[in-house]
């Protein structure tokens, strides 16, 4: 009799870790899920941005066609792009191609002048700084997730409900040529 009881106990004890490491793992994920919205937020404001900035330039650097064509396609790619490792590819190229832009603007004094542009600039440099907030919030949520799911053993329930580690998001900070491009205004 006394062996049925700590037998049921230890039954009750190990279906309560299983859950208690499940929801952990949940939790987890959906934290990382929460850290992927906050960015996707700060990207979608920054995309709604980059016409407004582009046209401004236009007005002053009507020559720079290509500039802005690579703007725009770089913008149209990151938008679209849907898996992880596109979003990431397409990113790092936007963020070089408005290197470029903004490289093109340091050539036109009377644009670096004008209000309207100096707004966008400041706008887009603090969304672009909320964006890197986002991505090192949404890196350490990833870093706690994928460790939860390497550490034994709830590597061994993780694998048995199928959840997968997750891919960091980090974006290039270097130029298209790999070398920084220093712009002042």
């Amino acid at each position: 009799m006394m062996g049925g009881w700590i037998f049921f106990i230890l039954i009750v004890v190990v279906a309560l870790w299983f859950i208690g490491v499940y929801n952990s793992l949940v939790r987890s994920r959906n934290r990382v899920d929460e850290a992927w919205s906050d960015i996707e937020v700060q990207l979608k404001r920054r995309y709604d941005l980059i016409p407004n900035l582009v046209n401004t330039v236009k007005g002053y650097a009507k020559h720079e066609d290509s500039v802005f064509t690579k703007v725009t396609e770089a913008r149209t790619r990151a938008m679209a792009a849907t898996a992880p490792q596109d979003r990431l590819q397409a990113e790092n190229m936007l963020s070089s191609t408005l290197k470029s832009l903004f490289a093109v603007a340091e050539a036109y004094p009377e644009l670096k002048a004008n209000q309207n542009f100096l707004q966008l600039q400041t706008d887009l440099t603090d969304t672009e700084d909320k964006i890197q907030a986002s991505r090192r919030f949404f890196n350490g949520n990833v870093r706690d997730y994928n460790t939860k799911l390497q550490v034994f053993p709830t590597n061994l329930l993780a694998s048995m409900f199928g959840f997968t580690a997750r891919t960091f998001f980090d974006i290039d900070e270097k130029g298209p040529e790999g070398q920084p491009i220093n712009v002042s205004f």
